[in-house]
């Protein structure tokens, strides 16, 4: 019986490291993280949002925390990030 060997592939190149996301907001629910979301995608932000509950597809309806969304962002972003979420908070809606 003859066989084939197959030689073992090359060592991959290490993967890009990922950047690091830190949370910026909690919003009360999946509709205000879109705005928040909203929000900072208009000044270039790339954000994540996270909820640790029930998909809103199964279950609509929220009491209290249970429809927290939090928001992430990558470190590098963070310092504007927090900047905009403090305008947004306080009112002061005159954006650059």
């Amino acid at each position: 019986m003859s066989g084939r060997i197959i030689p073992f592939p090359g060592r991959r190149p290490e993967p890009e490291k990922r950047p690091a996301f830190v949370e910026v907001f909690r919003a009360h629910d999946q509709a205000e993280a879109l705005v928040i979301q909203g929000l900072l995608g208009a000044h270039g932000i790339t954000c994540l949002l996270r909820t640790t509950h029930l998909a809103p597809s199964v279950h609509p309806f929220t009491v209290g925390d249970l429809g927290e969304v939090r928001i992430l962002v990558a470190e590098a972003d963070e310092p504007e990030s927090r900047l905009l979420l403090s305008r947004y908070s306080t009112g002061d809606h005159a954006f650059p």
